[in-house]
């Protein structure tokens, strides 16, 4: 199957792992550590296998956001990788807002763990890997 639907499920599956890997690998190289799906599970309140399956299918829900929403407007832009980053950053964008939306409706807010900026830095060098990988699995799907 090569449409555009199977390819950002892919893509966002591959995308996720990747930079969970990423966030895993982290410490070893002086970032904080960072757990999204521990994070989502104590926001929300359900085991850690929850907060990791909410993960991956929110990384599935932005690889088909982007083939759906955002593709189309990067047209101008010839190169997929910047596409890959300007869709990485957005994502972390999105994903601060939501952070701090949930963080209100939902009160329990882990606490960061290590240096802020470091934290910060590392969640936007990983998004730009999930961007740059999504962009690369939908570069050319069609329907």
């Amino acid at each position: 199957m090569n449409t555009k639907v199977s390819k950002s499920v892919i893509g966002g599956l591959v995308a996720t792992l990747v930079m969970t890997l990423f966030m895993f690998v982290g410490p070893m190289m002086g970032m904080p550590k960072m757990n999204p799906a521990e994070m989502l599970s104590i926001m929300m309140g359900v085991p850690v296998l929850v907060g990791w399956i909410m993960h991956f299918v929110i990384g599935v829900i932005f690889a088909l956001l982007y083939i759906y929403l955002l593709k189309s407007h990067l047209t101008k832009v010839g190169s997929w990788v910047v596409k890959g980053i300007i869709f990485g950053l957005a994502v972390f964008v999105f994903a601060q807002i939501v952070r701090v939306i949930m963080g209100a409706i939902f009160g329990a807010m882990p606490s960061p763990e290590g240096n802020m900026v470091l934290m910060m830095i590392g969640s936007i060098v990983g998004h730009i890997v999930y961007g740059i990988i999504v962009v690369y699995f939908v570069k050319g799907a069609e329907a």
